[in-house]
C-alpha cells in the first residue's frame, strides 16, 4: 500500500507510526488502527505514556513498540504510510513538572516527524490542542481564530510548543508533506493516568474516595468534553480525508465545572463535599470548539453523551480499584 491510499479512507494494509503510543488516547489510537486493519509501530519515552495502557496489544502481530524519544532521530525501516504525532506531556501537573521535555517535544519531536514524513513519503498528522486558543476572547472557537495566549505564563511551555509544532507542520505541508492539524479540545475516558490532573480522573477518584470534590475557582468557567472514542474516530477520519487546515475535535456540549463535579459525584453515589481552590494562572474561562469544519469535512461529530461516557469512565476507573485491593 502507497501514502497516497490513505485517502481513500482505507487503512487495510497501512504502516502507521504512532507517537505518545502509551498515552491515554495513543493507546486508545493504536487499537483502532489495527481493528481497521493497518499494522502498528508504537514510539513512546514512557515518561507520561504507562505500558499498561497497551496491555490489549500484547501478542498483537500488527503492532511493534519502541521505547524512544521522539526528539532523537529514529530511523524507521521499511514503507511508512502515515505519522500520528502525539507525543508531548498533556495533563498541566505532567508538563508543569516536564516544563523543557514539553517544549522539546514539540519543537524537536515535530521537527524530526516531518522530516522522517518526507523521507518516507507518509502523510503526518499533528495532534494540537484547544491550548493554542488559550483563554479564549472568541466563543465558541473556530479554527480561524489566532488565539489569546500568554507566551511566557507557565502554562505557555504547552501552549507555545504545540503552537510551534503546528508551525512546523504548516512548513512541511508547504513544501510538499501531506499533513494534518487536529486541535483536540478536552478528552477524556478509560486509561488516564492515577496521577492525571485533568478534571474528570480527578473528581472520579475523589468522588470515589469520600474525600473533597477540589475544584479550582468559583467553579464558573465552562468546558466542552469528548470521550475518548469520540476523539479517536475523528482523528482516524482527518488522517484518511487529505485536508490540510487545522480541524477542531472537541464536545460541543459545554458545562460548567462546578455542573461536572455535582455531575460525577451523583454517579459515583457519593457523598463527598465540594471545596474550592485558587484558579491556576491563565486558566480559560470559556471553552467550546466550533465542529463545523469537521462535520462538513470529515462527516464527524460525537456520538457519545457525557453522561454515557463518564458512567464509561468510572465503570473502568471501578474495576482499577478493584485490581489494586485484590492485588
Amino acid at each position: 500500500m502507497t501514502s497516497h491510499d490513505l485517502a481513500s479512507r482505507d487503512l487495510d494494509g497501512a504502516r502507521v507510526l504512532v507517537t505518545g503510543a502509551a498515552g491515554f488516547v495513543g493507546s486508545h489510537l493504536c487499537e483502532q488502527l489495527i481493528r481497521s486493519g493497518a499494522s502498528v509501530i508504537g514510539l513512546d519515552n514512557l515518561s507520561t505514556g504507562r505500558r499498561q495502557n497497551l496491555c490489549a496489544l500484547t501478542g498483537e502481530r500488527s503492532f511493534t513498540f519502541l521505547d524512544g524519544d521522539v526528539t532523537l532521530p529514529h530511523p524507521v525501516h521499511g514503507p511508512l504510510d502515515a505519522i500520528m504525532h502525539l507525543a508531548s506531556p498533556a495533563a498541566p501537573r505532567d508538563y508543569l513538572a516536564l516544563p523543557v521535555a514539553t517544549l522539546r517535544a514539540g519543537a524537536l519531536g515535530t521537527l524530526n516527524m516531518a522530516e522522517l514524513a518526507r523521507q518516507k513519503g507518509a502523510r503526518l498528522l499533528l495532534a494540537s490542542t484547544s491550548e493554542v486558543y488559550g483563554d479564549p476572547l472568541e466563543h465558541p472557537q473556530a479554527e480561524s481564530y489566532l488565539g489569546n495566549v500568554n507566551p511566557i505564563g507557565p502554562r505557555s511551555v504547552y501552549d507555545e510548543a504545540k503552537r510551534f509544532a503546528e508551525a512546523v507542520t504548516a512548513q512541511a505541508g508547504r513544501t510538499g508533506v501531506r499533513t494534518a492539524i487536529a486541535r483536540i479540545f478536552n478528552t477524556y475516558g478509560p486509561r488516564m493516568s492515577g496521577a492525571d490532573s485533568r478534571m474528570v480522573p480527578t473528581f472520579i477518584r475523589q468522588a470515589l474516595a469520600g474525600a473533597p470534590l477540589t475544584i479550582a475557582g468559583d467553579g464558573t468557567q465552562t468546558r466542552s468534553l469528548c470521550y475518548v472514542d469520540d476523539t479517536v474516530e475523528g482523528l482516524i477520519r482527518l488522517l484518511t480525508c487529505g485536508f490540510a487546515d487545522p480541524v477542531n475535535i472537541g464536545g460541543t456540549h459545554e458545562i460548567t465545572v462546578l455542573e461536572l463535579a455535582h455531575l460525577i459525584r451523583d454517579l459515583c453515589g457519593s457523598r463527598s463535599p465540594i471545596t474550592f481552590v485558587d484558579l491556576p494562572a491563565d486558566d480559560p474561562r470559556r471553552r467550546r470548539p466550533d465542529i463545523t469544519r469537521a462535520a462538513r469535512v470529515l462527516g464527524w461529530e460525537p456520538q457519545v453523551s457525557l453522561r454515557e461516557g463518564l458512567a464509561r469512565t468510572l465503570a473502568w476507573e471501578r474495576r482499577q480499584v478493584t485490581a489494586g485491593a485484590v492485588a
